[in-house]
């Protein structure tokens, strides 16, 4: 006996479930904060970079001090639409402890 076997465009295979899709105001949540933190006298020369995943600021690379971190996660704070920010921001020269 012999199976038939469906063609793609005959709607007998069934594709993946979508994922969750992304919030469509994450790029324009990220390019704000990016903005901001570029105009900012603390932290316009930092190496910061920012990612917006379902509407949480995500603030990751090198900064010079903790002024700086401190100011760069209220800048993000303060952009209308951000729910939460994760600010993994480090300190230049800090060293992680070995183990």
């Amino acid at each position: 006996m012999l199976t038939p076997w469906p063609y793609p465009d005959e709607g007998g295979l069934r594709p993946e479930p979508p994922g969750p899709a992304p919030d469509a105001g994450d790029g324009r949540l990220a390019a704000l904060v990016a903005q901001r933190l570029s105009s900012d006298w603390t932290t316009r020369r930092q190496q910061i970079v920012v990612t917006v995943q379902n509407r949480v600021v995500i603030l990751a690379g090198i900064v010079a001090g903790p002024d700086t971190r401190r100011v760069a996660g209220e800048i993000a704070w303060d952009v209308e639409g951000v729910v939460d920010v994760c600010n993994a921001l480090r300190l230049a020269g800090a060293r992680r402890p070995r183990l």
